[in-house]
């Protein structure tokens, strides 16, 4: 029977109604601005996608583990990628509601699964921007002459430079998602500018020969011992190899973390005018884009030098034009990868406000933090997410923390590819802007290319996920069952409540 009302279900997997979701957006007290676009949203998915990783993560997997064939590698994983992304492009169309994968989960397998994708995207934005923002503070040093970003208190090293941006930041987005959106767009027109100044001067210096072999012969590697090897390698006991056609899929697998982002634009849904159009061409389109840029990048890149002289974990798009007796297009990469980190921290930033700000709206999160200010953003929860950010980047050594983004945006992907599946069986009635083609088969193909990757993580990483689950689970039992709306309305008798 089609559910049209607020809730249904009871218990840990009741679930919160398509229509009912949409009407909480209407609260005078948590209502954001519709002020976006589809050029804002594809504005917001170029900028989180293309950082600094153009520069660096292009190079170190073409000297280690590809080869030419790093370009195709992007193409594979730009597949895989827009596979998640056709999902998530029908489930904001459908539902154009903030909270991305949270709110779609909500709408489909209930809220304690709710709950979990929540609590695993508001680890995978925090840890994003912390890690974004220590990597800004880095290449502002470089900028500024190699002045050090960061001074002794006491015996504890604070990161200024890193606190410095995500401050800034969380003032830009509290003061309105479209005033951000104009800052992304000049900020995201710089790096562009460079990445194609780069494509264009590098063009200019490339040799075929250096494309010969384009896949080559394959190498012995090494996976890594005990909690430091993949999950695949540890449950398995198959052994690695780099190059070759084992090295172009492992490329995939790692290129594949250079498009994470995209789905950031979802959480916007519910401040764009016209989100059933506006959400699919910008998640879309931003993913068009960047995947030409990439490309363009790794072809150029490897059409310059032999992939032999980008071994190494030091190298970088620098190093091509270096050995081609450009040295100062150093200054020119570290500029352009200021200013593309610069709007990476923005956007995620931006979504884990509103990720936060929809479970705060439900009461899984307390409901003070979705109160919206006089600009129509969610001010509390901005400010709740800047100070947490700050104090992870500019006091918290990071570093191997960085494969948990990777494998908490993995597990948002496979529960929205899951969750288009379901609500096409639950609720065949609804509107969708975008439709997904070939349902079950491109959904399937989603969850199976995402899970792939996952156990092709470490299992040290695995391991932390599942730490993090854990507490989640814990918090969610002692605070979030409690005071969610919907246990109120079941409570009370709410004719939304399913009997």
């Amino acid at each position: 029977m089609t559910q049209v009302g607020g809730a249904r279900g009871s218990g840990l997997f009741r679930t919160k109604s398509v229509e009912q979701s949409i009407r909480d957006t209407d609260e005078p007290d948590s209502k954001l601005r519709k002020d976006l676009t589809a050029w804002d949203l594809i504005v917001f998915g170029v900028a989180v996608v293309i950082g600094a990783g153009i520069f660096t993560l292009t190079a170190r997997t073409a000297g280690n583990v590809a080869g030419p064939s790093v370009s195709l590698a992007f193409v594979f994983a730009a597949i895989a990628c827009a596979l998640a992304a056709l999902c998530y492009a029908e489930f904001a169309s459908t539902v154009p509601v903030a909270g991305s994968a949270y709110t779609y989960s909500f709408a489909t397998f209930g809220e304690f699964i709710a709950w979990i994708i929540g609590w695993d995207l508001i680890l995978e934005f925090a840890l994003a921007a912390a890690v974004v923002a220590k990597g800004w503070s880095l290449y502002l040093g470089e900028v500024i002459g190699g002045l050090s970003s960061s001074f002794m208190l006491g015996s504890v090293k604070v990161d200024w430079g890193a606190v410095l941006i995500t401050i800034v930041i969380g003032v830009l987005i509290a003061t309105g998602t479209k005033l951000s959106s104009r800052v992304s767009l000049v900020i995201t027109s710089i790096k562009i500018a460079v990445v194609i100044f780069v494509v264009v001067l590098g063009a200019f210096y490339i040799q075929a020969d250096n494309y010969s072999p384009f896949i080559p012969p394959s190498e012995a590697g090494d996976t890594g011992e005990g909690l430091h090897q993949s999950l695949f390698s540890f449950v398995t006991g198959a052994g690695g190899s780099t190059f070759g056609w084992y090295g172009l899929l492992a490329a995939a697998s790692l290129v594949f973390f250079a498009f994470i982002g995209f789905d950031v634009v979802a959480t916007t849904a519910e401040e764009t005018r016209n989100p059933q159009k506006a959400v699919p061409i910008g998640i879309l389109g931003s993913l068009a884009i960047v995947t030409v840029l990439y490309v363009a990048v790794s072809l150029v890149l490897t059409g310059m030098v032999n992939y032999t002289q980008l071994a190494g974990d030091e190298s970088t798009l620098a190093t091509a034009f270096a050995l081609n007796g450009m040295d100062w297009a150093k200054n020119l990469i570290s500029i352009g990868a200021l200013a593309g980190l610069t709007t990476v921290v923005m956007v995620l930033m931006l979504g884990q406000t509103r990720v936060l700000f929809a479970m705060a709206r439900d009461g899984l999160m307390p409901r003070r933090l979705s109160h919206t200010g006089r600009h129509g953003t969610p001010v509390r929860t901005t400010v709740v997410v800047t100070v947490v950010v700050a104090i992870l980047a500019g006091l918290i050594p990071l570093g191997t923390l960085e494969e948990m983004v990777n494998i908490g945006t993995l597990f948002a992907f496979v529960l929205v590819s899951l969750g288009v599946i379901a609500l096409r069986r639950m609720r065949p009635d609804l509107e969708r802007g975008f439709r997904v083609p070939f349902v079950p088969v491109v959904p399937i193909l989603s969850v199976l290319a995402c899970v792939w990757l996952m156990i092709n993580l470490s299992v040290e990483t695995w391991l932390r996920f599942v730490v993090w689950m854990v507490i989640g689970v814990v918090v969610y039992f002692t605070y979030s069952r409690k005071h969610s709306v919907l246990a109120g309305q079941g409570r009370v008798g709410s004719p939304t409540s399913s009997p």
